[in-house]
């Protein structure tokens, strides 16, 4: 049987795609969080004169679109600043880990090879709160993910 995974467990990193009109800026290191990504195709229901039940006809799939999050410090002000002017024109690779119980696996499990960013959210503040402040990026996926 096989052994299941933690959300701890699945994390993601980015990098910029050279080559492109716009290249963004450089972030190292992992993102906590990531969702997304989906993959679903849309379908069109057709009913023939007579028929109780519709015929169904596919559609091509699309895949949704993919949100990092990560924790906040002051050190990405600058990125964020730098961010701020290319969403909606940089492309990055998105690189999703699947890890073991010590967090390390040398391969990605998914990657989306060009994804633009489309979203970026600034950290949250709250003078009551002592939670860690984090940012999110959004990223429109084109194509389906490939395996490293």
């Amino acid at each position: 049987m096989s052994k299941k995974l933690a959300q701890r467990q699945i994390f993601a990193e980015i990098t910029p795609v050279s080559g492109q009109a716009v290249t963004g800026p450089t972030l190292t290191g992992f993102f906590a969080q990531i969702s997304g990504g989906e993959i679903t195709a849309a379908v069109e229901k057709i009913y023939v004169g007579g028929e109780k039940f519709p015929e169904v006809l596919c559609a091509p799939s699309e895949v949704g679109d993919v949100t990092l999050t990560r924790h906040y410090s002051s050190d990405e002000r600058t990125i964020l600043k730098d961010l701020r002017k290319v969403v909606g024109r940089a492309y990055y690779e998105v690189k999703v880990y699947d890890t073991d119980c010590d967090l390390k696996n040398n391969q990605s499990e998914r990657v989306y090879s060009k994804a633009l960013l489309v979203g970026l959210t600034e950290p949250d503040g709250d003078s009551s709160s002592g939670a860690p402040a984090t940012f999110a990026l959004t990223f429109a996926v084109s194509g389906e993910p490939t395996q490293a």
